[in-house]
């Protein structure tokens, strides 16, 4: 019969805990497993779970399990199907270079004590790793044994209260903002053609990062009321096999917060532009035999496939060098939007608002060294008591 005590642990929560035997060892003595639950009847259920799976063949014993086996189990089995791509790849990565194969992967899940990780990070610290990286880990081990705590694994879970050491790597120093001057944005556009030119257009014209660009629908665009509705964006993913190997592929998402779902004016140089780029879509589509309706996709490639990203960065590099332009990562299209809308005095809330910025701290710290003087006055912060004006048109050297 299971064996029902109260049990508190050193954190002062009380469980109910249970225990079955599930085996033998070689000397007779019984092998004892013992499982925890807020009630009675939780902890009873997950031990009934546990051994009618064990009648059935299945090997679940995964508080015995080494870190790095779980962790790979429960990514591709739990995480991969609830969590975005994008979540998903940055979870992988973060496992896949500080958890396998490394000193952490081989210990068990139940025996790991916050000690040990708080040794391990102030060692990755001493050998070069930044306080971010060290911060993501912590995170994702942080919802790792959050799920090994819910399914009854370990009694507590051992990231609560580490700290994450300081680094000083220069990895870690303030993104520079360095926008484009208005002679290399003109020197830019001069030197493209194409769908590729209209991309680049456009991402100077309304601050759209690349996958927002990418992941417009004919729809989204309206040329009648100069507007583009940002609606979801598309990203490069890896798509694993049963072997853990990886191709890329793309895929359509909606955007990660709610505030990147906007609508952004098209300044009315542009227009004309547009209304061309979209006749030569309809004309690709009907000589290829493809459908063409408001849910294509606005840029498309040579076959009226969705434009590949990592494409269009090589395109962008290609065309900063025949532009004679230093060269800049795409992000600093985005850049300077900002830049230019904050040289024509637009309010710093707008300029939150038109980059979907999730609020005006995020806008300020990152834009600070090219706002205005009386931009970084406190007295801004007065424009959250007004109700802000509609978005302001700004027209870009053509």
């Amino acid at each position: 019969m299971p064996r029902k005590t109260n049990f508190t642990t050193a954190t002062g929560k009380d469980y109910f805990r249970v225990s079955a035997t599930i085996g033998h060892k070689s000397d007779g003595t019984p092998i004892r497993k013992q499982f925890y639950g807020k009630s009675k009847a939780e902890a009873t259920s997950k031990k009934d779970e546990f051994l009618s799976n064990l009648e059935n063949g299945l090997n679940l014993d995964f508080d015995e399990m080494p870190i790095s086996k779980l962790m790979d189990i429960w990514l591709f089995n739990v995480v991969k199907i609830e969590a975005s791509h994008n979540t998903f790849d940055r979870y992988e990565s973060v496992f896949r270079n500080y958890v396998k194969d490394t000193p952490l992967a081989i210990l068990k899940v139940h025996k790991i004590e916050r000690l040990y990780l708080q040794t391990y990070y102030n060692n990755l610290s001493s050998n070069g790793f930044t306080s971010n990286q060290i911060f993501n880990l912590n995170k994702l081990l942080r919802k790792f044994f959050n799920y090994a705590l819910d399914e009854g694994y370990i009694l507590k879970n051992p990231c609560t209260r580490l700290v994450i050491p300081k680094g000083s790597n220069a990895s870690e120093i303030k993104e520079v903002i360095d926008p484009y001057s208005h002679e290399e944005i003109q020197a830019i556009l001069e030197k493209s053609d194409g769908t590729l030119r209209v991309i680049f257009q456009l991402g100077l014209a309304t601050g759209l990062r690349r996958g927002e660009l990418l992941g417009l629908r004919v729809g989204d665009v309206d040329l009648d009321n100069g507007t583009i509705s940002v609606n979801q964006s598309i990203k490069s993913v890896k798509q694993f096999d049963a072997d853990g190997n990886h191709q890329y592929i793309t895929v359509a998402e909606a955007p990660k917060t709610k505030s990147s779902i906007r609508t952004v004016p098209i300044p009315s140089y542009l227009i004309s532009d547009l209304h061309s780029h979209f006749a030569n879509e309809e004309k690709k589509h009907s000589v290829l035999g493809v459908s063409f309706s408001m849910d294509n996709f606005f840029f498309t490639s040579e076959v009226c496939t969705v434009f590949d990203g990592r494409n269009v960065l090589t395109a962008w590099k290609r065309l900063q060098k025949r532009a004679g332009v230093r060269y800049r990562p795409f992000h600093n299209i985005r850049h300077s939007y900002a830049t230019l809308l904050f040289e024509a005095r637009v309010p710093l809330i707008t300029i939150s608002r038109l980059l979907g910025h999730t609020n005006t701290n995020i806008t300020a710290n990152t834009y600070i060294s090219v706002m205005p003087k009386e931009k970084e006055s406190a007295a801004e912060e007065l424009n959250y008591l007004f109700q802000v004006p509609q978005p302001t048109k700004l027209r870009l050297i053509k």
